[in-house]
C-alpha cells in the first residue's frame, strides 16, 4: 500500500501543477427521482454536456493559437465531461430498471373487448411509459456524450503531440550570438512592466493579509512554516528514527523503510512549511483568481520537490553510512552531498520559470532566455555530478582500492546521463533552446522516477525476506499454523519480491519514458519523412520502425538476462532441484527468451510472413547443404536439454573421452577431463553414438580388490579381517553390504576378491586406496603375507657335438620377478 499510495501522490501532484483547478456547475436531472438520488452541484443533464464538449471543440478551431497550456486546459474539460456523462449513465440505469420493474407490476395494457380497468392505473402506466421512454433517450445521449468526449481527448492528445514536434524542432538564435541578447534588451521592458505587475499584486496580497483582521493567522501560519522550515524535519526524523528502532526488525528492512520514511517526512514537512505560507497569506482571499491560479501550482510543487531533496538524502544517507542502500563509498557520498539539494532548487527554479512565463505572458525571446538559463543550470549540474563521481572512481583506484562493480543497467544510467547533460548543453548553445529544456526537464523527472523506483524495489525485496523469512517472527508463525516447510518461504519470498518488482517497474517504465505526454518516437518522426517511399522488397524503411525495434531488442536482452540470473541465483538454488536441473531450465528459459524478443523485434519492424519469405527460402538452401550439422547439434542440444539423458555435473564416457559434463550449449556440449582441460563434443554424437553415464539416477560405485595369498595361508581369517575392514571404513555403504569371495585357487596360491560399494562414483578411487593401506597394514600385523612370484631357472641343454670329443655344456637363465633376467 505505501508503494501504490506514493505513486498515486506523485501522479496526482504532477496532474495538479499541469492543469488548473476547474469545476462544472449544473443542474439536476429531469426527473424528480433523480433529483433526489443526485446533489444538484455534481449533475448536469445531457444537454449541458453536450453545450460543454462544443465549447471546447470550439477552442480548438483556431490551430495557429494553440499552445501546450491551452490543449491541457481543454484535456482536462474534455475528461471532466466524461466522467460526468458516466456517472450520469451509471445514476441513470437503476432508475430505468426501477421503471421497467413498476412497468412489469402493473403488466400490459388490457386488450380490446377486455374489461376496463382503473383510471388511476391507466394514468400511472402512461406516466411511467413516459418517464421510461425520457430516460432511455438519456441513456442514449450520455453514452455518445463520454464515446465522443474520450474521442476528443485522443484528438488533444494528437494535438500536444504535433506541437510538441513542432516547438522540440524549432532553432532561435544561440546564447552566444549578439542577435539572441538583441531581441532579449527589446522586449525586456515590456516584460519587466508585466513582471512588476505580479510583484505589485504580489505586494498589495500581502498588504492585504497584514490588516488587523488578518494578522493573526498571518503571523501564527508564518512561524508555523518557518519552525517546519527550520527544525520541523530533524524532529521529525529524530521521532522516525526512534520508532523505526523500536518497531521495525534490524536488517535490511529498517534500512530501506528509513529511507522512505526520511523521504516522506522531508516532503511533508516543506510541503506542509510551504502551505502554510500559503495559507496563512491567502487567508481570507488576499490573492485574486488569477494571482490564486499562479501560487496553488507552487504549493504542489515545492511537495515534489521536496521528495526530490528527500530521496537525495535518503540515498547518500552521508551522516549515516549503515542506512546507505547504494553500494557506493563514503567518499562519493560526501563528494554527492550537497547535488540533491542543488537540483531540488533547480527543479523549483524550472517550474517557477514555467509557470511565471506562462502567468504573465511573456514574450518569446524572455522565455527563449529563462528556459535557456534553467536548461544550462540543470545540464552543468548533472555534468558535475557525473565529473565527481568519476574522479571519486579514480581516486579509489589510486589509493589501491577495489571500486564496487557496477552492474550493466548502472552503466548505462550513468552514460546515458552524461549523454543527456552534454546534449542538452550542446542544444542550448547552437539555438537548440526548447530541445534543451526539454531534455533537461526530461532528465530531472527521470532521475527523480529512478530514484524512487531504486527506493521502493529495495523496500519490496526487503519487505518480503523479512515477512517471510523462515526465521522471522511471520515465517515461524506461517511454520506453525499452516506447516509450510522453510523452503517453500524462501522460495515464496523470492517469487513475491521478484513479482512485485515487476509490477512496479512497469508502472514506472512508461513513466520515465514519456511522463509529458511525448514519447520517445516524436524525435524521430521527422526523420521518417525522409525514408518515405523506400522499401527493400516488401519490408518498409521506417526509422521509427528501426528505433522501437533496437529499443526492443535491448530491453528484451536485459529482461531476460535479469530473468536467468534470478532464476539461476536466487530462486532455484532454493529448491530441491539438482545443479543440473537448475541449468537446464535456466539454458531452457534463455532459447524461449531469445525467440520471444526475436518475435517482438519482428513484429516492430512491422516484419509479415510475406517479407521474410525470401529469407526463409535462401535459409532452407544453406540448411540443406552446409548448415545440416548445426541445425542437428542444435536440436540434439533441445533434445539433451528436455529428455536428460545427460546433465550438467554428470560423469560421462563417449569414445575415449571421459570427464564431467561442465556446459550444455546450444551446439556443442563441454566436458572437462581429468587433467583439467576441456573437450568441445558435438551434441549429436551424445544422441547418435553409445555414452556410459557413471553417475545417471545417482549411481553407486564399486571398489574391488583382488588379493593373492599363498596356498597354506587361513582363508577364514583372511575373509574375517578384510570384511571388518570394508565394513568399518567411513566411506562404503552397508547396502548393498561389501563382500570377500574366494575366486581361484591356482599355482600354489589362492585369489581373494573383495568387494564394497560407496555412494558416489566419484568417491570410489580415494576409498580404494585407503582400503589397501589398511589391508596392507591389518594383513602384515597378523602375519598374513601376500604371495610374491617365485624366481625360476631355465635351462637349456646345448646339442651334442659330433667328432669333436666336447662334452655336454648348458646356459642357465636366471628370470627374476617383474621379467629381468
Amino acid at each position: 500500500m505505501p508503494i501504490l499510495s506514493r505513486l498515486l501522490l506523485i501522479l496526482l501532484l504532477a496532474a495538479g501543477a499541469s492543469a488548473p483547478a476547474w469545476a462544472q456547475n449544473g443542474q439536476n436531472a429531469a426527473t424528480p427521482q433523480n433529483a433526489a438520488q443526485i446533489p444538484q452541484a455534481t449533475q448536469a443533464t445531457p444537454d449541458q454536456l453536450s453545450a460543454q464538449l462544443d465549447q471546447i471543440k470550439q477552442s480548438l478551431t483556431d490551430r495557429s493559437k494553440l499552445t501546450d497550456a491551452l490543449l491541457t486546459d481543454a484535456r482536462a474539460k474534455a475528461l471532466a465531461v466524461q466522467q460526468q456523462a458516466d456517472q450520469l449513465t451509471a445514476s441513470l440505469t437503476p432508475q430505468a430498471d426501477a421503471l421497467k420493474a413498476k412497468l412489469d407490476v402493473l403488466g400490459p395494457a388490457p386488450e380490446k373487448g377486455a374489461p376496463a380497468e382503473a383510471p388511476e392505473v391507466a394514468s400511472q402506466r402512461k406516466q411511467l411509459n413516459k418517464d421510461k421512454t425520457d430516460l432511455a433517450g438519456q441513456l442514449t445521449q450520455s453514452k455518445s456524450l463520454s464515446l465522443e468526449s474520450q474521442q476528443l481527448i485522443t484528438q488533444i492528445a494528437s494535438l500536444r503531440r504535433d506541437l510538441f514536434q513542432a516547438q522540440i524542432s524549432q532553432r532561435t538564435a544561440s546564447p552566444l550570438s549578439v542577435v539572441f541578447w538583441t531581441r532579449l534588451s527589446q522586449n525586456l521592458p515590456d516584460d519587466g512592466a508585466s513582471l512588476n505587475a505580479l510583484g505589485k499584486s504580489l505586494k498589495g496580497a500581502f498588504a492585504q493579509a497584514w490588516q488587523p483582521g488578518n494578522r493573526i493567522p498571518l503571523i501564527a501560519c508564518l512561524l508555523a512554516g518557518i519552525a517546519l522550515f527550520a527544525v520541523g524535519r530533524r524532529l521529525l526524523e529524530h521521532q522516525i528514527l526512534d520508532l523505526a528502532s523500536k518497531y521495525l526488525p534490524s536488517g535490511h528492512l529498517r534500512r530501506s523503510a528509513m529511507a522512505v520514511l526520511i523521504t516522506l517526512g522531508t516532503a511533508l514537512t516543506y510541503g506542509l512549511a510551504a502551505w502554510l505560507i500559503y495559507l496563512g497569506v491567502n487567508w481570507n482571499g488576499a490573492y485574486d483568481p488569477d494571482l490564486d491560479e499562479l501560487m496553488q501550482p507552487m504549493v504542489r510543487v515545492v511537495f515534489i520537490v521536496a521528495i526530490l531533496g528527500g530521496l537525495g538524502r535518503a540515498l547518500l544517507s552521508v551522516k549515516r553510512p549503515s542506512w546507505r542502500l547504494p553500494p557506493i563509498s563514503d567518499d562519493l557520498a560526501k563528494r554527492l552531498r550537497l547535488f540533491p539539494t542543488l537540483l531540488a532548487y533547480s527543479a523549483l527554479l524550472l517550474a517557477v520559470i514555467e509557470h511565471v512565463t506562462s502567468h504573465i505572458g511573456a514574450s518569446l525571446a524572455t522565455a527563449m532566455a529563462a528556459n535557456a538559463f534553467a536548461a544550462t543550470l540543470i545540464g552543468g549540474l548533472i555534468g558535475a555530478a557525473l565529473i565527481r563521481m568519476g574522479r571519486a572512481r579514480r581516486a579509489l583506484i589510486i589509493s589501491g582500492g577495489t571500486p564496487a562493480e557496477r552492474p550493466l543497467w548502472v552503466g548505462l544510467l550513468v552514460a546515458g546521463a552524461f549523454a543527456c547533460s552534454v546534449l542538452t548543453l550542446v542544444a542550448v548553445f547552437t539555438g537548440y533552446i526548447a530541445f534543451g529544456f526539454f531534455m533537461a526537464r526530461q532528465m530531472l523527472s527521470a532521475g527523480f522516477l529512478i530514484a524512487g523506483l531504486y527506493l521502493f524495489m529495495h523496500l519490496i525485496n526487503d519487505l518480503c525476506e523479512s515477512l517471510l523469512s523462515p526465521d522471522s517472527r511471520t515465517g515461524v508463525r506461517m511454520q506453525e499454523t499452516f506447516g509450510i516447510a522453510p523452503a517453500r518461504l524462501e522460495q515464496a519470498a523470492t517469487v513475491l519480491s521478484g513479482v512485485g518488482r515487476t509490477f512496479l517497474l512497469l508502472l514506472a517504465l512508461p513513466l520515465i519514458l514519456a511522463p509529458y505526454g511525448a514519447g520517445p518516437s516524436e524525435l524521430v518522426d521527422r526523420g521518417t519523412r525522409l525514408f518515405a517511399g523506400r522499401s527493400l522488397g516488401s519490408l518498409t524503411i521506417n526509422p521509427t520502425n528501426i528505433f522501437n525495434a533496437l529499443l526492443v531488442l535491448l530491453l528484451g536482452a536485459i529482461v531476460v538476462r535479469l530473468i536467468k540470473r534470478w532464476l539461476g541465483k536466487q530462486l532455484l538454488p532454493k529448491t530441491s532441484l539438482d545443479l543440473g536441473m537448475q541449468t537446464s531450465i535456466v539454458t531452457l528459459l534463455g532459447y524461449v527468451g531469445g525467440i520471444l524478443v526475436f518475435v517482438l523485434v519482428l513484429g516492430a519492424l512491422k516484419v509479415d510472413v510475406q517479407s521474410i519469405a525470401w529469407v526463409a527460402s535462401a535459409l532452407s538452401v544453406g540448411i540443406g547443404f552446409g548448415l545440416q550439422a548445426i541445425v542437428q547439434n542444435f536440436i540434439s542440444g533441445l533434445i539433451l536439454l528436455a529428455e536428460r539423458p545427460v546433465k550438467v555435473g554428470d560423469w560421462v564416457s563417449i569414445s575415449g573421452v571421459e570427464g564431467d559434463i561442465r556446459r550444455i550449449n546450444v551446439r556443442a556440449t563441454e566436458i572437462q577431463l581429468s587433467d583439467r582441460s576441456t573437450m568441445i563434443v558435438p551434441n549429436s554424437q551424445l544422441i547418435t553414438q553409445n555414452v556410459r553415464n557413471v553417475t545417471l539416477a545417482n549411481a553407486l560405485g564399486r571398489v574391488q580388490i583382488r588379493l593373492p595369498m599363498p596356498l597354506s595361508t587361513d582363508a577364514t581369517k583372511v575373509r574375517q579381517i578384510v570384511l571388518d575392514i570394508l565394513r568399518n571404513h567411513p566411506g562404503t555403504l552397508n547396502t548393498p553390504s561389501p563382500s570377500v569371495q574366494l575366486d581361484s585357487i591356482d599355482s600354489g596360491s589362492m585369489l581373494f576378491v573383495c568387494t564394497a560399494y560407496v555412494g558416489n562414483p566419484r568417491d570410489a578411487g580415494n576409498v580404494k586406496s585407503d582400503l589397501l593401506f589398511e589391508v596392507i597394514e591389518k594383513l602384515r600385523q597378523s602375519g598374513l603375507p601376500l604371495t610374491t612370484p617365485q624366481d625360476m631357472v631355465v635351462r637349456t641343454m646345448r646339442p651334442e657335438r659330433n667328432d669333436t670329443g666336447g662334452g655336454e655344456s648348458s646356459n642357465t637363465t636366471t628370470v627374476m620377478p617383474g621379467g629381468k633376467n
